[in-house]
């Protein structure tokens, strides 16, 4: 079964669905996603997108992000996401994307390894609220094509040259589809189902990845996988819940089972992750106790509702008592190596967002970092398709 589209990207997140935004509207666009639409990490990101609030606070944001990627970082790419940060801001709220404000100004938050805040937020669900935007705006579009529930099996390639995908419906005896495209974009998202504890939904393996390595396509950083500090302890198989390191950024501390500080709980993830394991090795536990006591009760529940709930469910109430944390797998900052312009080594294959490796993370990911690069770098492979083919 062949089917002829002039782009196809693969994935539903924010990276795909800002690219189908950015590029012309006479091309003919279509989406694949493995699952539902609203199956994909960027729906779960809960603390928020940074942006560059002025001048002054630019050498600042440079730096906190070098530092938290261990100064493995590609500064061009860490400029080039900084200096988009805005214009990228701007179009989110162009689309009626809301974030929190006071008196009419846009509300900052802090998270750990930030030196300020610059932060924006809704809520504890900010993923869902700039995703489900997003979406919405997607759905719209006259000349896109959703395909829910369709996984990407292979890549269609002759001489270095990507012709598109192949691909499968989600259901028994389904034909195989040899999608021809002029332009293909990967935006698969990470790794997280071939891990046992992990953030991630589970469908999210590493595909474009792995079929990528398979035609020779260049990879960087396929060791650098990033492990968050805290999410709730549970002894029921699945998704980790991940608890928001914006938590901690408004007052909230780890204690050990003695109930001690154990750490400066705003230092870089990696740093907090491997704390938090060795004082569960030293206390012989399987978690270690997150405490919201220097949290006002009203910031909880307007701040993080989502949290609150979840905990809920889950037996906690997070204004009167500490909950269990432990560190799972929550990001990778690996993947397929892309230019500036999102392009991988192939001709006319861009990879976007978590699967894609822009170098901007370096080894380890400043936090709220995450959907900003992936925004600002998707924007500019649609640029980058518009401009050259």
């Amino acid at each position: 079964m062949k089917v002829q589209t002039d782009v196809v990207i693969v994935g539903t997140g924010v990276a795909g669905l800002f690219s189908a935004l950015n590029l012309s509207s006479d091309r003919n666009i279509l989406m694949l996603t493995k699952e539902d639409c609203e199956s994909s990490d960027s729906f779960l990101a809960q603390g928020g997108i940074c942006v560059l609030r002025d001048e002054k606070d630019y050498d600042s944001f440079f730096e906190d992000t070098m530092k938290a990627g261990h100064y493995e970082n590609r500064k061009e790419s860490v400029e080039i996401m900084i200096r988009e940060s805005q214009n990228v801001i701007q179009d989110l709220m162009g689309y009626g994307v809301e974030f929190e404000k006071e008196n009419g100004a846009l509300t900052y938050t802090r998270e750990g390894a930030h030196s300020k805040p610059r932060i924006l937020y809704h809520k504890d669900i900010t993923g869902k609220e700039i995703t489900s935007k997003l979406l919405a705006k997607v759905r719209k579009l006259p000349n896109v094509k959703i395909m829910e529930y369709t996984t990407m099996t292979d890549l269609l390639v002759e001489d270095n040259r990507c012709l598109g995908v192949v691909a499968k419906e989600n259901k028994k005896d389904a034909p195989e589809m040899q999608i021809y495209a002029e332009n293909t974009i990967l935006a698969t998202g990470g790794i997280g189902g071939n891990y046992q504890h992990s953030t991630n939904f589970p469908h999210l393996t590493g595909d474009a990845i792995r079929i990528g390595q398979k035609h020779g396509v260049k990879m960087e950083h396929l060791d650098y996988v990033q492990i968050h500090p805290t999410t709730l302890y549970s002894e029921k198989p699945g998704r980790r819940f991940l608890i928001s390191e914006s938590v901690r950024g408004e007052g909230a501390v780890l204690y050990n089972k003695n109930m001690e500080r154990f750490v400066n709980e705003l230092l870089p993830r990696d740093v907090v992750a491997n704390a938090i394991h060795e004082q569960m090795k030293k206390d012989g536990t399987n978690y270690v106790w997150l405490s919201m006591e220097h949290i006002d009760r009203e910031e909880i529940l307007n701040h993080f509702p989502n949290i609150y709930e979840r905990c809920l469910e889950e037996g906690y109430d997070v204004t009167k008592e500490c909950i269990p944390v432990v560190p799972a797998q929550h990001y990778f900052m690996g993947g397929i190596w892309v230019d500036s312009d999102s392009k991988t080594s192939m001709d006319h294959l861009f990879a976007a967002g978590e699967t894609s490796c822009n170098g901007v993370h370096g080894k380890n990911r400043l936090a709220s970092n995450s959907l900003l690069e992936s925004l600002v770098f998707a924007k500019r492979a649609a640029k980058k398709i518009k401009e050259q083919y």
